[in-house]
């Protein structure tokens, strides 16, 4: 078995520019510059590790997300240097998919969701960097 690294963890917060602000405080790093994905409805930015959700409307999936649960963890990402491969391993392993294939994502980078009813009830990403 091929083993992941940890590539991210995601929030969905209702304010970029405030979690942004914390994340900065709590690490002293610095955050970059938004990003919005219009075909997933967000806005993100990174602090480190850890990428910043913010919906652009309240009927995305991350606006969904935040009435229903308010603002906290959203998914675990993991690094795949061949995502491809690494989604057709886990769908066979029986590993629901989200996506089939990988698609743009935030900083360029190929991403792929697995569903959190096969995963323990964790939405998992997995990342391809570019």
């Amino acid at each position: 078995m091929i083993g992941l690294d940890l590539d991210h963890i995601a929030l969905a917060v209702p304010s970029l520019s405030e979690a942004i602000a914390l994340h900065e405080s709590l690490t002293g790093g610095s955050g970059t510059e938004p990003e919005t994905l219009t075909d997933q409805g967000v806005r993100v930015a990174f602090v480190g590790a850890i990428e910043l959700l913010e919906p652009l409307h309240p009927d995305t999936p991350v606006g969904r997300f935040l009435s229903r649960r308010g603002a906290g963890f959203h998914h675990i990402a993991y690094r795949a240097p061949d995502l491809a491969r690494e989604l057709a391993r886990l769908t066979a392993a029986g590993y629901e998919a989200i996506d089939r294939t990988p698609r743009p994502g935030a900083r360029g980078h190929l991403v792929a969701f697995l569903h959190p009813r096969t995963t323990g009830g964790i939405l998992i990403e997995l990342v391809e960097r570019r």
